[in-house]
């Protein structure tokens, strides 16, 4: 290298800035090559291949120019056949000319006249010219696509066509005695077709736009059909010239008859000639007509199966949705189209359907209806793709809607398919609103970017573990987010179905204060006073705020908001305000009386009058004293001195008075009753800490404030039915539980179970009443392997959580868990099994197990998660109860008339024993409408903690709260004393479900008692604060109160249900039942020893298992903002929603307690049966 090195020589210095400004002149001489690209196109034949075969412009305008020479062609052979004269003489150019009458009557046939025609002089010039340019372009074409094979070239059918026809003009050229030589120029009608089929193709590779396949095959149709007709008509018309002279009109007349296969026999030809080419044309057609409609035939189809485009004419004059699916299933679009056109401002909406999967049978079936043919458009195609985006107009649209498919084994799979759609509609149509449903949360923050975003995990179990503290919950908000007039049960005989129906017609709606006449008049007052007021006056339930300023939606903010004009009210109503009319009926006699009194029994007033007679007049300002805190009553007022006077309520008042209304601090108070009671028992009880959970499974997850450990549990110590070196419990008895057990079985480990926790560890709720969780995971990879890691330590932060591998169909993990200590059992879909060969058998194993469960353990609180909402007719499955019958064929009738809820009477949903997430498919339609239905339902079922905004709980109606009578005096208690919000009441009436006649009601319900609860499943049982001895006696007392309702209720059921005659032997019947009830006590019994002798097994007690714990036959249902005369009932469940104590943490301690005094109940929205294990 060195000896390399050495022999460059330097350059000279003169050399060097010249180098630099000029360059090395010898070493570019030198050294230097130019290489040139594409040299071949660069040939003279590449050149016109370019320009006439492969540029799209240039080779459209060939080809057009083409197509106008065929066309004018046929043209001029027509004007030579209206010019041409026989009559004048038949012969070659400048000969000598025969007459054609002549040879008109001869029997042979003169072919002078075939061969011959009258050409003039300037037509056969055009013709000549026209011939010779089509000669030398057919030619040049040949040339330039020519690719080896010559008589692959020579043999085409166009190519013969044209030499037929521009071959013999020029050979006229140097011999002009065949000038008035017939040549059949109308075959260039053919030509002209071929040449049209290519202009459309070339006009589409122009303009980049795909024109439907079916247009271009209705054209060809149209072409083939015409040529035929024109061929056959100057054939005909020229070859009978030779024998019955024909004109043009009389041959077009014949081919028409001919080829519609009328055949009148007025016009035949008479020489064979013609004849021949009659028969040659039937052919020809019989061999091209079919051949050209199954191709219309197949694109037809194939148009049916892909939905062919939405017009792009029709998506600028009107307005479209598009809905993207996996896989559309009827269920899915029927939901959809339900509760979309339920809105009357979307009835002139289109709605484009996407998918890429072939149209199902039965959705196929639905949109051939009128109803949805009309607005439905189905096309197949991917949202992956800009031509099927652009299909459906994707850019133009108003709302695109991607749904996930929920039915797949593996869901994260299709959560990044939902997620590769997003990005795709989000890339193609920046503009267009994005409505996402995403199934787990982990993948959730990548669709942040959409308009709305639902998360079925995030709410199914957020809606679960509020199941378990409040009860219905998910009735309650399934209810809430569907559209409904409030009709449906209107013309059942029974009381609680009609008024149920009615109720459930309430959904949420806004308006802005200063434009709405519900909360005009509050300006300027207190959020709860005008919240009493507008439910007093119109019987709306104002529930939430926003301020003009803030974009967040507040629920029940407080007694110290004040409200504005530009606020923006939440509130639910049947309604829309602006669908109301407004009736004042007896207000001047009202307030000329002076109403003073007290409010007795119900009214038949209107509900404005009903609610100014409720007391507000008769005050006791100074019964604000504090009641005990443990206490979970509403505060009875003292008599002042006169024994006889009514207890009154506080009035409301228009701005917070800060010494005396102040939700309680449970930051605080709570914890000091929670270590005074730990002094007296004098066991050491580990002490909590409210917080943030310090570690999150998945990103995106709202911070909510929670009761933490004060550090975080040791892995090992999560598994419940196993011990560590920090303890040696290996079963729920051995912790020593106070609180009754929430089991959850899942599958696996999800990170939804994540917002199962939170819901039951917010800060809000106090400590006395924290039920411990135990996990059931159905997973093999828990019982190696256990959670994984990060889930692990997203729940070690929390108490009491816990978590062990089993199965609800494992009798042993379920007593091993502690289900005999539980006080709701939460059974949650297995993804496993939720795609099955037949779709709505995917509920089967989880129905069967829980059935077990009912029987094996009749007094647990089950609350089932099914796939298909039509399967929640087989929970609580009686097959020979004649009411259950009834209420089947009330649903059927329900959808009939064309319900959206039609399985609102099914008794489990109603008692929000049973729930689906396909219900809440509806919160994504609903926030095309209302876009603020999401952000409500997550506040409500606390996924999202705004600051100021309010939280669902629940109280209970016991005998001490009587006093208050009705719905609308217990909205103002709660109003004056703690400025709590009641939305709602869960109600529990006893019901017989048996098939006798009700001559013994007291017969009747011991059978009941001894049969029906084995028969089938536990019914609602209730722990708020009330002992279950109690609480059967509460159900006896209703019953026998009302007898009259049950024996009507039962015969409106064995008459819908048509049970065999009337009078039937009632000692038959008797005798059978009382069969039945031994029958059944010998199962019971049979299932008591079962578990008995597992829990011996498994060395558990069995004083914990209470075989006879059997409760009278109940039904419970949800009441939306009941009417303000509702009258409360014993154990009715009232839906609050409670202020933020966050927002009052700066005021000092003696305010503190005194406002906690004031609450109507403990933060606790029941008390518990503290159970010793």
């Amino acid at each position: 290298m060195t000896e390399l090195e050495s022999e460059v020589l330097p350059l000279p210095p003169r050399y060097r800035f010249r180098d630099l400004l000029l360059g090395d002149q010898s070493f570019q001489s030198d050294d230097r090559v130019q290489v040139e690209f594409y040299v071949n196109e660069n040939t003279f034949k590449e050149r016109l291949k370019l320009f006439f075969i492969k540029n799209q412009r240039s080779s459209l305008r060939i080809r057009l120019f083409n197509f106008s020479l065929k066309l004018l062609t046929c043209l001029l052979y027509i004007v030579r056949v209206l010019l041409d004269n026989p009559e004048e003489g038949i012969g070659c150019w400048e000969c000598e000319k025969q007459n054609y009458t002549a040879f008109n009557q001869s029997t042979n046939i003169n072919w002078s006249h075939i061969f011959w025609v009258d050409r003039k002089t300037p037509l056969w010039a055009v013709q000549v010219s026209i011939a010779l340019i089509s000669f030398l372009e057919t030619m040049l074409l040949t040339y330039l696509s020519y690719k080896g094979n010559i008589w692959e070239q020579i043999f085409r059918i166009s190519f013969i066509l044209e030499m037929i026809n521009t071959v013999p003009f020029i050979i006229t050229i140097f011999w002009p005695p065949l000038r008035n030589l017939f040549i059949p120029v109308f075959l260039n009608c053919w030509l002209a077709k071929y040449a049209l089929e290519n202009m459309i193709n070339d006009l589409h590779r122009a303009i980049q736009r795909t024109q439907s396949a079916m247009f271009n095959q209705v054209l060809i149709l149209i072409c083939t059909l015409l040529c035929l007709v024109f061929t056959g008509t100057c054939g005909i018309q020229h070859l009978e010239r030779a024998g019955e002279k024909l004109s043009l009109f009389k041959s077009f007349y014949f081919c028409i008859v001919t080829f519609s296969t009328v055949g009148y026999g007025d016009v035949t030809p008479k020489i064979w000639p013609s004849q021949l080419l009659v028969v040659i044309m039937i052919c020809v057609a019989l061999v091209v007509l079919p051949l050209q409609f199954e191709e219309l035939v197949y694109l037809w189809m194939e148009r049916q199966k892909s939905g062919g485009n939405y017009s792009r004419h029709r998506a600028q004059t009107e307005k479209h949705v598009v809905l993207c699916v996996s896989s559309l299933k009827i269920d899915l679009l029927m939901d959809f189209l339900n509760e979309f056109y339920a809105h009357p401002r979307l009835q002139d909406y289109y709605v484009v359907i996407l998918c890429p999967t072939e149209m199902d049978i039965q959705v196929r079936r639905v949109l051939q209806i009128p109803l949805w043919s009309q607005r439905v458009i189905y096309l197949q195609g991917s949202a992956l793709k800009d031509q099927d985006l652009m299909r459906a107009k994707m850019d133009n649209g108003e709302a695109c809607f991607i749904l996930s498919s929920r039915n797949e084994v593996d869901r994260t799979a299709a959560d990044h398919q939902t997620i590769l759609r997003a990005w795709a509609v989000k890339d193609f149509a920046p503009n267009c609103p994005l409505y996402v449903q995403i199934l787990k949360p982990e993948n959730k923050f990548h669709v942040k970017f959409a308009d709305h975003v639902v998360c079925e995990e995030e709410c199914k179990y957020a809606m679960l573990a509020l199941n378990c503290v409040c009860p219905a919950t998910s009735t309650l908000i399934t209810l809430l987010v569907h559209t409904s007039r409030g009709q449906e049960g209107q013309e059942s005989p029974e009381q609680w179905q009609r008024m149920y129906g009615r109720c459930s017609g309430n959904e949420v709606y806004h308006i802005r204060m200063g434009d709405s006449k519900f909360f005009m008049e509050y300006e300027g007052k207190s959020f709860t006073y005008a919240a009493f007021h507008a439910h007093k006056k119109y019987g709306v339930c104002l529930i939430g705020i926003r301020r003009e300023e803030n974009k967040s939606i507040l629920l029940n903010p407080g007694p110290r908001h004040i409200m504005a004009a530009s606020d923006t009210c939440f509130y639910i109503n049947i309604t829309k305000e602006e669908n109301s009319a407004f009736i004042f009926k007896q207000e001047e006699k009202q307030k000329k009386k002076g109403f003073a009194g007290s409010y007795d029994g119900p009214s038949r007033l209107p509900v404005h009058s009903i609610i100014a007679s409720m007391g507000t007049v008769a005050m006791d300002l100074q019964n604000t004293e504090c009641r005990p805190a443990n206490s979970s009553k509403l505060a009875l007022p003292a008599e002042n001195g006169s024994g006889t006077r009514r207890p009154s309520i506080a009035p409301v008042l228009e701005l917070a008075d800060t010494s005396s209304l102040l939700p309680c601090d449970l930051l605080s108070d709570q914890s000091e009753d929670e270590m005074t009671q730990s002094d007296e028992e004098g066991s050491a009880v580990l002490e909590y800490v409210k917080g943030y959970p310090p570690n999150s499974p998945y990103i995106g997850s709202s911070p909510t404030l929670c009761h933490l450990l004060p550090e975080k549990a040791p892995f090992c110590c999560l598994r419940l039915d196993k011990g560590c070196k920090h303890n040696s419990f290996e079963d729920a008895k051995a912790y020593g539980f106070k609180n009754k057990l929430i089991i959850v079985s899942a599958e696996t480990a999800g990170n939804g179970l994540y917002n199962f926790i939170v819901p039951l560890r917010a800060y809000y709720r106090s400590r006395k009443e924290l039920n411990p969780i135990v996990l059931l995971l159905d997973n093999k990879q828990v019982l190696l392997q256990g959670p994984e890691h990060h889930f692990l330590e997203a729940i070690c932060c929390f108490p009491m959580v816990y978590y062990m591998e089993g199965t609800i169909d494992n009798l042993d993990s379920l007593l091993q868990c502690g289900i005999i200590y539980a006080d709701n059992l939460v059974v949650v879909d297995k993804e496993s099994t939720m795609s099955a060969e037949e779709d709505y058998m995917a509920d089967a194993k989880t129905i069967v197990n829980v059935q077990t469960m009912f029987r094996l353990f009749p007094s647990l609180s089950i609350i089932t998660e099914l796939t298909h909402p039509s399967n929640m007719r087989f929970m609580q499955f009686r097959a020979k109860d004649s009411y259950s019958l009834a209420l089947s064929k009330l649903e059927k009738r329900e959808r009939e008339n064309g319900s959206n809820l039609a399985f609102m009477f099914r008794l489990p949903f109603a008692a929000g024993r049973v729930f689906s997430i396909s219900m809440l498919d509806t919160l994504l339609y609903q926030s095309f409408v209302k876009d603020y239905m999401i952000t409500i339902t997550r506040l409500l079922l606390g996924l999202d903690t705004t600051p100021g905004s309010g939280y669902l709980c629940a109280m209970k109606i016991t005998e001490d709260d009587l006093w208050i009578r009705t719905y609308g005096r217990l909205f103002q208690k709660l109003c004056s004393s703690s400025a709590e919000i009641p939305i709602g009441i869960y109600r529990t009436e006893s019901h017989m479900f048996a098939t006798s006649e009700p001559h013994d009601i007291r017969a009747q319900s011991q059978i009941s008692i001894n049969v029906e609860d084995c028969e089938d499943t536990k019914d609602v049982k209730e722990h708020w604060g009330i002992k279950t001895s109690h609480h059967r006696n509460s159900c006896s007392s209703d019953q026998s109160e009302h007898p009259l309702l049950r024996r009507k209720s039962m015969q409106w059921a064995r008459r819908l249900s048509r049970k065999g005659n009337k009078h039937s032997s009632k000692t038959a019947e008797w005798i059978s039942q009382q069969r039945l009830s031994l029958y059944r006590r010998s199962e019971r019994q049979e299932l008591s020893e079962l578990v008995k002798n597992r829990m011996k097994h498994l060395g558990l007690p069995t004083t914990g298992y209470d075989e006879m714990n059997d409760h009278q036959n109940t039904l419970s249902y949800v009441l939306i903002n009941p009417p303000p005369d509702t009258r409360l009932e014993l154990n009715d469940i009232v839906y609050l929603i409670r202020s933020d104590p966050l927002a009052h943490v700066a005021n000092d301690g003696h305010s503190r307690k005194s406002s906690c005094s004031n609450k109507l109940g403990s933060g606790n929205p029941e008390t518990r049966d503290e159970t010793q294990l």
